[in-house]
C-alpha cells in the first residue's frame, strides 16, 4: 500500500511539474530547462542516495547506465520541454499518460513481456481515449499544438524504453543510486550543451517567479518525484506503479486551469476516463489464481512446523 501511495503521489506531483515546465518553456530553451531541472534534482537527490544502503552501479554497468542516462535524462527532457512549447499542459499530460501502454507495446516488441488479448484491448481503449481527449479545446489550443502532442508521445516512448532497459541495472544496484547516477550523466550532458550554446547565460535574466518555478521543477518535480517513483518500484508491482500514471493528467489539467487559464471541455473528461479504463484493463488480469499456490504452500508449511 505504501508503494501504491508513493506512485500516486509521484504521478500527481509530476502533473504539476508539467504546468511549471510549460510556464518556463517560453523563457528558456528546452535544453537549458532540462539542465536546470535535472541538475538541481541531482544536487538534492545526492544526500538521499548517500544515506540509503544500496550498491552503486558496477564498472561493467557503466556503459549501459551512461546510455540510459543520456536517453532518459538527456533526450527525454528535450522532447518533453519542446512539446510543451507547442501544446497545452493538459494535452501534454494526456499524451504522456499513454506511457503504460507504450511500455507494454515496447516490452512485447523487445520480447521482455508477453502481449495478451486483455492488454491489446486496453491498448485500443487507451489510444481511443487519447485521440478523444486531444480533440478538446482545439479552438483555444495554440497553433501547431499537434506537433507538441507528437513530441510528447515520443517522450513517452523514450521513457517506456528506459523503464524496460533499466530493470536489470536497477536489480544489480539500488533504484535510487542508479537513478542518481543516470540523472547525473544526463544532467552533465545537458549542462555542457547549454553552456556551449549560451543557454546558461540567458538564465541570469530570468524573473524571480521564473526562478521559483525552476526551483520547484528541480526540488519537487525532479528529486522528490524520482525518489517517490523509485520507492514505489521497490515496494509494489510495476503494474500498480504504471496505473498510477493516470493521476498525472488529472493534476496537470487542474493546475493548468488554475494557473494557466486552460479551459477543459467534456471531450477531455471523456478521453481521460477512457485512458484510465484502458490502463486498468491492460495492466490487470481477471484473477489472482497464480498467487494462491504460494499462500497455500505457506500455510501448509506453517502447519507442519515442529513445535518448540
Amino acid at each position: 500500500m505504501w508503494g501504491v501511495l508513493a506512485a500516486v503521489l509521484s504521478s500527481g506531483i509530476g502533473g504539476t511539474a508539467v504546468v511549471a515546465t510549460r510556464s518556463l518553456s517560453k523563457a528558456i530553451d528546452p535544453i537549458t530547462l532540462g539542465a536546470l531541472r535535472f541538475g538541481l534534482g541531482f544536487v538534492f537527490l545526492l544526500p538521499v542516495a548517500c544515506l540509503r544502503r544500496e550498491a552503486w552501479p558496477t564498472r561493467r554497468d557503466w556503459p549501459g547506465v551512461a546510455g540510459l542516462g543520456l536517453l532518459f535524462f538527456g533526450l527525454f527532457p528535450i522532447l518533453f520541454n519542446a512539446a510543451l512549447y507547442f501544446t497545452t499542459a493538459a494535452r501534454g499530460a494526456i499524451a504522456l499518460s499513454a506511457l503504460p501502454v507504450l511500455t507494454m507495446l515496447a516490452a512485447s516488441a523487445l520480447r521482455a513481456e508477453t502481449m495478451t488479448g486483455r492488454k491489446v484491448l486496453g491498448v485500443l481503449v487507451t489510444m481511443t481515449g487519447v485521440a478523444l481527449a486531444l480533440l478538446s479545446g482545439l479552438s483555444t489550443a495554440p497553433p501547431g499544438a499537434w506537433r507538441g502532442d507528437l513530441l510528447m508521445l515520443g517522450a513517452a516512448l523514450v521513457m517506456a524504453l528506459y523503464t524496460i532497459w533499466s530493470r536489470p541495472f536497477v536489480a544489480r544496484s539500488g533504484p535510487v543510486r542508479f537513478t542518481l547516477t543516470a540523472m547525473g550523466i544526463g544532467a552533465l550532458c545537458l549542462v555542457s550543451v547549454a553552456a556551449i550554446g549560451g543557454g546558461l547565460a540567458n538564465v541570469r535574466g530570468l524573473a524571480p517567479e521564473a526562478w521559483l518555478a525552476a526551483a520547484y521543477l528541480g526540488i519537487i518535480g525532479s528529486a522528490l518525484v524520482f525518489f517517490l517513483w523509485s520507492f514505489a518500484v521497490s515496494h509494489t508491482t510495476p503494474t500498480l506503479v504504471a496505473i498510477a500514471v493516470a493521476v498525472n493528467p488529472i493534476t496537470a489539467s487542474l493546475a493548468g486551469e488554475v494557473f494557466l487559464g486552460e479551459r477543459l471541455g467534456w471531450n477531455f473528461a471523456a478521453g481521460l476516463g477512457l485512458v484510465c479504463l484502458g490502463i486498468v484493463v491492460a495492466a490487470t488480469r481477471p484473477g489472482l489464481r497464480s498467487e494462491q499456490p504460494f499462500s497455500e504452500k505457506r500455510r501448509f508449511r506453517l502447519r507442519i512446523r515442529p513445535r518448540g
